[in-house]
């Protein structure tokens, strides 16, 4: 077995947990904050955050060293981000962390058939339908019944 430092799995799963947090705090940060606003300030504490890690770490060298075509795909990742983020936080702004969250984690659903289609990654016929009830699960709780 894997040390679990080493493994994607934790990572993934301390990610989750993480993910949940941020909805639940943000949603009570934006309640008296433009959303923008919100975004903008949550950017600049992982800025610092992440940049505090490299120097920490001994990585921000590694900055001086990264190849132009991946500083353009990190460059395209990271505007993608900020959009989502600006949407996310729209979203919660003007309606309920519970129900928001799950639309938003329809993002599983399109990385893997982006992984497929763009990246020519293979899923077996059960993982799709863990994909399936996902994307069944994430309507069903956003859905006002």
């Amino acid at each position: 077995m894997e040390p679990l430092l080493q493994s994607w799995r934790f990572w993934a799963l301390l990610s989750a947990a993480f993910a949940a947090l941020t909805a639940v705090l943000a949603k009570l940060g934006v309640s008296d904050v433009p959303s923008d606003v919100a975004t903008f300030l949550r950017t600049l504490v992982i800025l610092g955050l992440t940049g505090a890690i490299l120097v920490a770490s001994g990585q921000a060298h590694g900055l001086a060293t990264v190849p132009g075509r991946s500083a353009l795909f990190l460059v395209l990742s990271g505007l993608a981000t900020g959009a989502s983020w600006l949407c996310y936080f729209r979203a919660l702004s003007l309606g309920e962390a519970a129900r928001v969250a799950p639309l938003d984690k329809l993002s599983v659903v399109l990385v893997a058939i982006f992984g497929v289609v763009f990246l020519g990654e293979h899923l077996s016929g059960p993982n799709w339908l863990g994909v399936g009830l996902i994307a069944a699960g994430a309507v069903l709780v956003a859905y006002r019944g």
